[in-house]
Order: C-alpha cells, then structure tokens, then sequence
C-alpha cells in the first residue's frame, strides 16, 4: 500500500499502489515500475514465517492483563515511518517485533514488555577479508556487553565499486554477551553463501545490537573489506 503525505496537495508518498512504485533518493521523489520478486520460499524466509505464526499463537493464549502490558507499552516503544513521522504500534506487533529480534540474536522470548532502554553497543574497529586462504573475521573495540547479543549479517561477494547494499544484507550468525574480539565468520558466512569472493571483491557486515531484556534493537553498524590475496 502506497503511503501518502499531504502539504498543499501531496508533499511525498512512498511505497507501491496499482503497479508503481513510489520513493526518494538524492536525487528527490521518483517513480519505477513495481517489480514483484519471486518467492524463493528459502529455509531461512521458510522458518521466519514459521517463528511469527507460532508468535502469533503465544500471543492468544497470554492473559488479559499481559496483552494490555503490551499495549500499554506501546507508548515507550513509537518508531518513525517512511517519511520521519511517529508511528504507534499495535500490542501485538510490538509482541511480535520484540520477540522476533530477541529469538533472531540468540536470546529468549518474553511474554511480558520490558522497559525500553537504550542498548549496550561497542563500535566494529575492522574487517579482515582475504581470498587466497580464505579468511573473513570481525573486530570490535571491547567485549560484547552483558545482557546484549549481536545479530550479524553480511552481503555476498560484490563489485567495489558498490555502497548501495540494504537489500543485500542476510543474517548469517549472533554473537553472545561477553564475545571477545575478533569474530571468525567465514565458517557462518560460507554456510550461507557458498564461499568468499575472488580478489578484489568486496563484503559487508552489518552488526546489530540487541538488548536481552528489552528485545531493543540498535542500528545496524556497518563495515566492509576489499578481499587481498
């Protein structure tokens, strides 16, 4: 569904309606044909629907007074759409958001909402990624912190000359709380793509900050290598 954003007539929208799509970049607002991907049905997209069907279903059989803990906590948990604005979320999807980042990072599922705080986050230093004998590790500047896991994802194998990759990023691997640094994830990221790329490719690796208490995400902190030999 199209998001529309009225000034004097229509100041933005965003999203797709009747077979275009609409969005913005530098360049300002813009219009393309909607493409409609094909389902691959992955493992991995295969067992996220899985987990939000079974959320789904925990979330009926928690009491009254739990669903509106949810829905009172709303409040604290406002995020911003497409254009910057405030959204409120319904209980249920806030149920359904924090659940799905506490399981995805490793962690346990709550029934009843958490405080929101801020996350706990330690800054990714470098990316050691090498072709010859394949390598790919993760530094950051200290241990992960208590209480907080570390969802990572990366790109495939890509051209240097590319900074666009949102679309690219997968979940490959989670780090726990007091992981030491660096990281080995070749094993994780060959899991998932098959191997590194041929010299001079270039990796993403996005780190993602959860607190365990609160199901809280952090944003997603990027960096990225040229593979050497």
């Amino acid at each position: 569904m199209a998001l529309i954003k009225l000034g004097a007539l229509v100041s933005d929208i965003r999203n797709s309606i009747n077979g275009s799509t609409y969005s913005h970049n530098r360049g300002g607002n813009y219009i393309r044909n909607k493409v409609t991907p094909v389902n691959p049905r992955s493992a991995s997209q295969t067992a996220l629907r899985a987990r939000f069907a079974q959320y789904a279903q925990q979330w009926r059989t928690l009491t009254t007074a739990q669903q509106q803990a949810w829905l009172a906590a709303v409040q604290n948990y406002k995020q911003t759409n497409v254009f910057g604005d405030l959204k409120t979320l319904t209980g249920l999807q806030l149920f359904l958001q924090v659940n799905s980042n506490l399981l995805a990072s490793g962690g346990a599922a709550i029934t009843s909402p958490a405080a929101a705080k801020g996350v706990s986050i330690v800054n990714a230093t470098g990316l050691t990624y090498t072709s010859g004998t394949p390598s790919l590790s993760l530094a950051y500047s200290a241990n992960i912190p208590a209480l907080t896991r570390v969802k990572i994802f990366a790109t495939p194998p890509l051209s240097p000359g590319i900074s666009f990759v949102k679309s690219q990023f997968r979940l490959i691997s989670t780090l726990a709380p007091a992981a030491v640094s660096p990281a080995n994830i070749l094993a994780a990221y060959t899991a998932k793509f098959g191997a590194v790329g041929a010299v001079g490719t270039k990796i993403f690796v996005g780190m993602q900050f959860v607190d365990q208490t609160s199901g809280v995400p952090s944003p997603l902190q990027i960096i990225s290598a040229v593979s050497a030999a």
